[in-house]
């Protein structure tokens, strides 16, 4: 096909989006004119002849589906940007990157290499590298590249990285990023921490050259209510039988350490209740072995409801929100089964629906996939096709089930002797294996001999410096030497899950939370599933410690109870409450510390809002002050959470809501003519999500309404609704703004349309597992047709406004609708239309 020009400039050529199969012959021509060419979104899988054009600079041959590098490409002496992402290329031949003396920037994501060419790294000018998203096992042909600043190496197959590559004096290196290789040397969990950690730890390697291979794993133990989660993690660590009372059931979560001669394990045991889910995003991590308990006895194989709601729900998060995991299901109450028969019966069951449940998964990812490869330019929704390609590239991996009887000390052996078959066989999965320098081991067991000698406290929170003095006497190494090294070695620990190191937050990044059980327990003081009965209970001396009235508990009840508002002054008493418990009520600076006053908030009150668990609310005027405008892409936005913070007032908490009544009355009926897109976030909203949503985007502005399920924001005069909807089974997100009345307002409304899906876009990424298609729904009454968003993820707030040209669209049922109906789109002058209008036909 004839190749289209569509530059304004003869040294620029755009050629994306074509569907080009071969080269147009005009840029093969023996020519000079061009120095950037755009070749992106076609279907290419040579670029045969690409040498005669010399004079390039800059050239996008991204998301084709060129399967070799072209040798050709050598002789493209001045090119300086070479973008190559998104094609089927497994190797690149030698003698090609000595010639790119220019070579700045090459970008080759999301192939298929297995190894790179031993002269790469006689690139000389080359900055900016990325092979995230290959099949790479060594990255050592970069060593030696004298000008290289950002390197990508994400989700190839990495288990060690060089050290010269690091080295002090030759690395130019400023951003490193490699999470999700099965790396041991250094551990992932060091990478994150980026390249000084990294040349913090090879480093230390050097000093200390007796490293220690270890073998970690965090285990958490999900499950329904009941479903046996403490007592198989309590007999677990014990090796025999353990009953665990009603009364001693898990609350939030619970975090203990089993040594065994192979491994040793961080055992983290998530409550079932409802209510603490909200907390759960905070601590599952990926890289973990996720022990998930069905309780067999009360499993039914003709009740739909009960696979759906013991296992289905928690396989359907765990994928969302580490979609790589490995999950063991282990069946537990068999002593109450009626005999074996029903027990392997139920396994059974249980073990052909998850697999059906992991294929249908898939085959909905491919048809999705292929629904929007068959639209009309399938090219305007390839980054949504590579979200896909991404999801099928997860494995899940979900064991079949093991039948436990808890009270026999045989089954429990046997259960111990699985996990660790488990994790040899899945070592890859769980990157359990890791090689440590001896520094790190010994800080590690420093801070654990403290612990068990009494010198850190009972609550485990200790100031950043303190701990350093009191390591000191329980290491070999200079104080400056372990000053140089203890922010890199904390950072790991805390990763792993051995402490908490909050160093992004301002206000806690001088603390060092030693057992984060401690604050889990605080968490669960507030997130917690009877927490009105809690506040009933609060005792007549415990309101004369707050300043208080009985009067104001009823006050706070009732709050709770209609508006999901919890007052700072009751969270106050509620954590101190707890410790008393505790027996920490004697050291008063703590007491503050963690629960704040009047004047300042606690650590607790920081780190639920920090989480986006609440939301600061005033309680003593009403919330309708007029909201700046906010623009998405704009300048930086200064949230109400920062500005406006009120230690005396109270938070809202969208989990403890009962209805939309108040959103209701403010909004009133929904209108035909309203502007509205649904953002579908698929396979499912996961649970939590929607809560925060609303403390995302009520943060920006200060008034608002909030309801169970739906979120009104007023910014102005103008009005948003969001709420979390279904279809058929299709989850979906619907924002809505009234129909302006001026032409010229179209902007504004969808302006706040945009904020809203902006911060759904951003939180999604919080879950690997997620994608989204965008459809704005007919405006004609009646009609089940639909528009389907172009990608839009990555355009900036000018081009938001371009999607679509056209003056006006056609749905498949032939309704016609002025654009800035159904799309973000600046008002035209009426004389400034254009006679030829083009409809587009949608999905």
């Amino acid at each position: 096909m004839a190749a289209k020009l569509l530059a304004t400039s003869w040294e620029v050529w755009d050629l994306s989006g074509q569907k080009l199969k071969y080269l147009p012959q005009d840029l093969l021509a023996p020519v000079t004119l061009y120095t950037s060419v755009d070749l992106q979104r076609n279907k290419l899988k040579r670029v045969t002849g690409i040498s005669k054009n010399t004079n390039i600079t800059e050239l996008n041959l991204s998301r084709n589906k060129i399967i070799e590098f072209s040798q050709e490409i050598c002789n493209l002496e001045n090119l300086q940007t070479l973008y190559m992402n998104h094609n089927n290329v497994r190797s690149i031949p030698e003698g090609i990157f000595p010639h790119l003396r220019n070579l700045k920037f090459l970008k080759l994501s999301t192939n298929r290499l297995a190894r790179l060419p031993s002269d790469i790294n006689q690139c000389p000018s080359l900055t900016y590298l990325d092979l995230s998203k290959n099949c790479l096992q060594n990255i050592e042909p970069l060593v030696g590249l004298p000008k290289l600043r950002e390197l990508l190496v994400e989700k190839n197959q990495l288990t060690e990285l060089p050290s010269q590559l690091f080295q002090k004096g030759s690395c130019e290196l400023t951003k490193f990023k490699a999470m999700g290789n099965p790396l041991r040397c250094p551990p992932e969990e060091v990478c994150a921490g980026g390249v000084m950690d990294i040349q913090s730890y090879f480093l230390q390697m050097e000093e200390n050259p007796n490293a220690q291979t270890t073998w970690t794993v965090k285990a958490m133990f999900l499950g329904s209510s009941m479903a046996g989660k403490s007592t198989l993690c309590h007999s677990l660590r014990e090796g025999k039988p353990v009953a665990v009372a009603m009364k001693d059931r898990t609350e939030g979560i619970d975090i203990t350490w089993l040594y065994t001669h192979e491994v040793r394990f961080l055992l983290w045991d998530f409550a079932g209740q409802e209510e603490y889910y909200l907390t759960h995003h905070i601590f599952i991590t990926p890289r973990a072995l996720v022990i998930l308990t069905v309780n067999l006895a009360s499993y039914s194989t003709v009740d739909p409801e009960s696979f759906k709601d013991q296992i289905w729900f928690w396989l359907n998060n765990i994928q969302l929100r580490v979609p790589n995991a490995v999950v063991m299901l282990v069946g537990t109450h068999c002593d109450q089964c009626r005999d074996l028969e029903e027990v392997m019966e139920k396994k059974k069951d249980i073990d052909e629906k998850v697999n059906i449940m992991l294929v249908n998964r898939k085959m909905v990812l491919k048809y999705q996939k292929k629904n929007l490869e068959e639209n009309t330019d399938p090219f305007l929704y390839m980054d949504q096709v590579d979200e896909i390609d991404s999801l099928l590239d997860y494995n899940l991996k979900v064991l079949d089930l093991l039948t436990l009887d808890c009270t026999k000390t045989e089954d429990i052996v046997r259960f111990r002797s699985h996990i660790l078959n488990c994790i040899q066989s899945e070592s890859a999965f769980l990157c359990s294996e890791t090689i440590l320098p001896q520094s790190y081991e010994e800080v590690e067991q420093a801070i654990q001999n403290l612990v068990t000698l009494e010198q850190i406290p009972q609550h485990g929170i200790i100031l950043l410096e303190e701990l350093c003095d009191l390591i000191m006497n329980h290491v070999t190494q200079s104080r400056e030497h372990l000053h140089s090294i203890l922010q890199f070695l904390l950072r790991y620990l805390h990763r792993i899950g051995v402490i908490i190191w909050y160093e992004d937050i301002d206000v806690l990044s001088d603390h060092v939370f030693i057992q984060p059980s401690f604050l889990i327990s605080m968490f669960k003081t507030i997130v917690r599933h009877d927490l009105v009965q809690q506040l009933e209970r609060i005792s007549r001396d415990l309101l004369m410690q707050e300043g208080a009235l009985v009067k104001q508990r009823f006050i706070w009840v009732e709050d709770l109870r209609c508006r999901g508002t919890l007052h700072n002054a009751a969270l106050r008493i509620l954590v101190r409450r707890e410790l008393e418990k505790l027996v920490i009520n004697d050291d008063d600076d703590l007491v503050r510390e963690v629960v704040g006053n009047k004047r300042e908030e606690g650590i607790i009150l920081t780190l639920l809002q920090h989480f986006e668990v609440c939301l600061p609310t005033l309680v003593r005027s009403p919330m309708n002050p007029q909201a700046p405008d906010f623009i998405p892409g704009g300048n930086h936005w200064e949230s109400v959470r920062e500005s406006k913070r009120d230690p005396d007032g109270a938070c809202l908490f969208p989990i403890y809501l009962k209805d939309d009544l108040i959103v209701c009355q403010k909004w009133g009926e929904n209108k035909q003519d309203d502007l509205r897109v649904h953002v579908y976030v698929l396979p499912e909203v996961p649970h939590g999500f929607f809560h925060r949503l609303i403390i995302k985007t009520c943060s920006l502005y200060s008034t608002h309404w909030v309801g169970k399920e739906q979120c009104l924001l007023c910014c102005g005069n103008r009005l948003a609704l969001f709420r979390q909807g279904d279809n058929n089974g299709d989850s979906f997100i619907e924002i809505r703004c009234r129909r302006p009345e001026k032409d010229e307002e179209f902007r504004q409304m969808w302006d706040l349309i945009l904020t809203v899906m902006s911060k759904l876009f951003l939180l999604s990424r919080q879950w690997p597992g997620l994608t989204q298609q965008v459809h704005t729904p007919c405006p004609e009454r009646g009609c089940l047709h639909y528009f389907t968003w172009r990608d839009w993820q990555e355009l900036n707030n000018t081009n938001l406004y371009s999607l679509v040209k056209e003056e006006k669209l056609v749905c498949q049922g032939g309704h016609t609708r002025r654009t800035e109906f159904i799309f973000p789109k600046v008002m035209t002058d009426e004389n400034d239309v254009k006679e030829d209008k083009h409809s587009i036909t949608t999905s």
